[in-house]
Formats: structure tokens, C-alpha cells, sequence
């Protein structure tokens, strides 16, 4: 830019995931009549219900009105019922007005930090962002343009794949400044599930030194047997049902198949759920009244999610036959993705490119910590195609990683 300066944060992000893919992989050529095959992003590929396209084309006549940033009631009402359903919440817990849509979670994700990080003169000296290690990245450049010091917490099998809180704990000058602490619940990439002995201790630990537990749920509804349970769920038991310190974030992209919708909400501290609102009417556009309708439709329905459930288990099936008992394998108890040891997770990513054109990803390119137990000696494998697909290709990599290390 001429004559100008862009924000020097920028200089500070990291590049994204799937950019140093696309550099890793640039040089290395497929073998020829192979089609390519993407298990490096979790992208759904199952089809939502089709009830969804019948009510967006029924709210056809809304796309020429500016939809409100707070939602509609028929929304944050389907929100709501969703989130007493799910997660066995007492009636009047979560005001549906409480509740905010997202045009997808990912950018709520990224303006939490702008709501929680505070620079006013005398707070207490850089603000820090807690992030789990592996993470979404978007935790990271949120943490990075909000001008806060992003803090990695390890989660790897030493802690059972679950952010550290012990480290955390211990560490009194980090609490002192600490703004914001990122947990996804069941974790990605490594399909963990955190018990709810662990997430009340995290929700003690966001009331005692005042900082925001931003609880991202968005795999909730893919497990492998046993419900997850949730923030607001662990909350309802304590404090008197108090809400005080917790955003929960849930979307439809994984829950139904509906990526392309970009609808999600947020829900929990009627305060902070306020000053969210406040934010994101200053710097998001609300969403779309027809998609606001569709989504409630979805969220309202809980057939199409038993289904979408047990087809993912049938690709859990599919994993552990062709890797059990290899390459660290462990059956996800939530989520769709494989986080193998694989020794060193690029020379992995090129191999298996190079050798059977399938696109996985390193786990160094989602971690930060310079330990191979957290990420660089792993792979990140989506299995989100169809179980004839995933149990096809699982096999191919099986055979190419174990010739890899003989």
C-alpha cells in the first residue's frame, strides 16, 4: 500500500493451516489417474436434511429487508429449546434472548477476543489469551489483532488431549492478566471429550480470576457413544444456575451438514451476551432472514442429527479396522477427525500425496508448542467422506505409513 501503513498485527499472524499445505504440497506431483481426495479440511459431506432448501425457498420473499443482528424470536426460541434438549438444561436457564445468531461460528470466535481483551491503563500488564495446543486458528489471530499474547496450553496425551489446567493453575502472573481462555469441547483435532469434573474446574477458574471461558461446542452433537457434556450443562448444577463468565458457541455446519449456511449462535452471561450484541452490531451484518428461518427448522429437528450420528459411526467403524492398534489410533469419542502419530506429520502429508493423491494435514501446522509429542510428530486426517471412501483410503494410508517405517 502506497503512502501508508498497514496494522503491524498482521505481521505477527501466523500463516494459515491450509496456505503452508498448499506450499508443502506444491512441489510434489500425484500419481496420474488417481483422483484426488481431501481428508485435510472438515468439510461435512454428508447432504442435510432436504427440508432445509423447502424453507429457505418458502422465505424467499425476505431477502430484500435487512434482517436485525439480534435475531429473530422464532430463532433464538429454536436455540433455545435445542439447548434445554441437549443438554438437559432447567426451564428459564438460557433466555432465548440471551442467545445471538452468527453468521458461523468462526467469527464470533474471532470477536470474543475483542470483548474480553482490555487495555485500559493500569490493567494488568499484557493482556494473554488462553489457546489449547493443537487449536482452530482462528483462536490464535483472534488473540493476535486483539493485541493480546496468545498462551498455548499443552494437549497432548500427557494430559489425555485436553488443555492443561494444571500448568494454568499453577501459573499465578498468567492468571493475573489472562482475558480470555478458548475451549473446544470435544477437541479438535484429537476427538477428546472433556468430563465434567474438567469443565467445572475450568468454570471456577474463569469466576475466581475474572477472565471469559469461551466454550466451543461445535462438534457436541458428533460423538461416538456418550453425549459430551456441555459448559452451560456443568453450570446449571452450581453457583445456583449461574451463567457468569461463560459464552457457549454451537453451529449447524457439523450438526446438520449445513457448512454453506454459515449459521451458528452464542449463548450464555446475559451481560456478556449483551455487550456481544453491542460489538457485533458495530462490525457484523445480521443474518439472513430466510437462513434465520432454515435454521430454526434445523435446530428444531433432532431426527436428521441421530442419523448424521450413526454414519459417523460407521466411519469410526471403518478407521479402527484399518489402523487399530497403529500409529497411536484412538476411536474418537467426538468429532470427525483422526490425530495419528505418525513420526513426523510433513514428511507423512507429502508421502501420501505424492503416493495416492489423499490431502491430509501436519499437526505441526496447528500447533505452536516445539514439542513432537503435541504436534509435529502427528497427522490430522478428516473423515468425512462416505465409509466406503474413508474405509478405502484409511486402508491405503495404513499400508503407505507402515512402508514409511520400515
Amino acid at each position: 500500500m502506497r503512502g501508508g501503513r498497514l496494522n503491524e498485527a498482521l505481521e505477527r499472524l501466523a500463516d494459515y493451516p491450509f496456505a503452508r499445505l498448499a506450499t508443502l504440497l506444491s512441489g510434489v506431483t500425484p500419481p496420474e489417474g488417481v483422483t484426488p481426495l481431501a481428508m485435510s479440511v472438515g468439510e461435512p459431506q454428508h447432504q442435510p436434511p432436504a427440508f432445509l432448501a423447502e424453507v429457505l425457498a418458502a422465505n424467499a420473499g425476505s431477502w430484500n429487508r435487512y434482517p436485525p443482528v439480534a435475531g429473530t424470536p422464532a430463532f433464538r426460541e429454536a436455540c433455545a429449546g435445542w439447548l434445554q434438549r441437549r443438554f438437559h438444561l432447567p426451564d428459564g436457564l438460557v433466555d432465548p434472548a440471551h442467545i445471538l445468531p452468527l453468521s458461523g461460528t468462526r467469527e464470533a470466535l474471532f470477536l470474543v477476543a475483542e470483548l474480553a481483551v482490555d487495555h485500559r491503563p493500569g490493567a494488568n500488564q499484557v493482556p494473554a489469551v488462553a489457546i489449547p495446543d493443537p487449536f482452530y486458528a482462528p483462536y490464535e489471530g483472534a488473540a493476535v489483532m486483539a493485541g493480546a499474547e496468545p498462551v498455548f496450553l499443552p494437549a497432548g496425551p500427557a494430559t489425555g488431549f485436553l488443555p492443561d489446567l494444571d500448568a494454568l493453575e499453577a501459573d499465578a502472573a498468567l492468571l493475573a492478566r489472562l482475558k480470555l481462555l478458548y475451549l473446544c469441547n470435544p477437541t479438535n483435532p484429537q476427538g477428546a471429550v472433556a468430563p465434567r469434573a474438567y469443565l467445572d474446574r475450568a468454570i471456577t477458574l474463569a469466576r475466581t480470576h475474572g477472565f471469559i471461558l469461551a466454550a466451543d461446542e461445535c462438534y457436541a452433537e458428533i460423538y461416538d457413544r456418550d453425549p459430551p457434556a456441555g459448559v452451560l450443562e456443568v453450570a446449571s448444577g452450581r453457583d445456583g444456575g449461574s451463567l457468569d463468565n461463560l459464552l457457549v458457541f454451537h453451529s449447524l455446519s457439523k450438526r446438520s451438514n449445513a457448512a454453506g449456511l454459515r449459521s451458528g449462535f452464542v449463548a450464555g452471561d446475559p451481560a456478556l451476551v449483551a455487550a456481544f450484541l453491542r460489538l457485533r452490531s458495530h462490525s457484523a451484518a445480521g443474518m439472513p432472514l430466510a437462513v434465520q428461518a432454515a435454521s430454526a427448522a434445523l435446530w428444531a429437528d433432532d431426527a436428521h442429527v441421530v442419523e448424521n450420528r450413526a454414519l459417523y459411526r460407521a466411519k469410526f467403524d471403518a478407521a479402527e479396522a484399518a489402523l487399530g492398534g497403529r500409529f497411536g489410533f484412538r476411536r474418537p469419542e467426538g468429532g470427525f477427525f483422526l490425530w495419528l502419530d505418525v513420526g513426523d506429520g510433513e514428511a507423512a502429508a507429502r508421502r501420501l500425496w505424492a503416493e495416492a493423491a489423499i490431502r491430509t494435514l501436519p499437526g505441526g501446522y496447528i500447533t505452536r508448542l516445539d514439542r513432537p509429542e503435541i504436534g509435529r510428530r502427528w497427522l490430522r486426517i478428516a473423515v468425512v467422506h462416505d465409509t466406503e471412501t474413508v474405509g478405502r483410503a484409511l486402508t491405503r494410508i495404513g499400508e503407505i505409513l507402515a512402508e514409511a517405517a520400515e
